[in-house]
């Protein structure tokens, strides 16, 4: 029996329901937790409204808001991917894109593919919007790392190196906060949060 086109709407809001059940490795600011990926959609898309003044031209801002808002839904079928985790991310693209597939077409077929194009645009950083939304991606765990004083870079023995290769994306996608990345980075080293690329704290 073919649902109608609420029913297909009503199940594609209960199915999302499930990211709030997906942990990433990122701390909460307090450090009390892992926060799940439900939890990292909301809180880019409020960096989105709040961080819009340092977008660049071209941007599109309510795209960019509904790109952090459905940009891990493929997570409720692929999991959350670690960004240093190298060979989660042989299998994550496939993964990934077999889930939007599902995900995606559960609701009605035009929304779905709208949803499904602005997923396919996030993933493909081209656009100014998608490259804005993508930078936003990368600092917001960067700051809960702050916040936490290393939070995950220490559980997982991260360094220098491998945090400015994940946040290189943030120079392209809002120049102006670029030199605040690197000022933090440096930063969390000399506090001791962060080790320096050799893997020691006085290279």
């Amino acid at each position: 029996m073919q649902l109608n086109r609420l029913e297909q709407q009503l199940q594609f809001i209960i199915e999302i329901d499930k990211l709030k059940n997906v942990l990433r490795q990122t701390l909460l600011t307090d450090g009390s937790r892992r926060e799940n990926s439900g939890e990292h959609s909301w809180h880019l898309a409020m960096m989105t409204m709040i961080l819009a003044e340092y977008a660049p031209e071209g941007t599109d801002l309510f795209r960019a808001m509904k790109m952090s808002l459905i940009h891990d839904l493929v997570e409720i079928d692929a999991g959350d991917t670690f960004c240093y985790d190298v060979q989660g991310y042989e299998s994550k693209a496939a993964r990934e894109l077999e889930a939007a597939t599902r995900i995606f077409g559960l609701l009605p077929e035009e929304q779905g593919k709208e949803l499904r194009l602005l997923w396919d645009e996030f993933e493909a950083r081209v656009t100014p919007t998608a490259k804005f939304a993508a930078a936003l991606d990368r600092i917001q765990p960067f700051l809960h790392n702050q916040q936490t004083e290393g939070g995950t870079w220490k559980i997982h023995n991260i360094n220098r190196s491998q945090v400015m290769k994940r946040m290189a994306p943030v120079e392209e996608g809002t120049p102006e906060l670029w030199d605040f990345i690197l000022a933090e980075i440096d930063n969390c080293i000399d506090k001791g949060y962060l080790k320096n690329s050799c893997g020691t704290d006085n290279c």
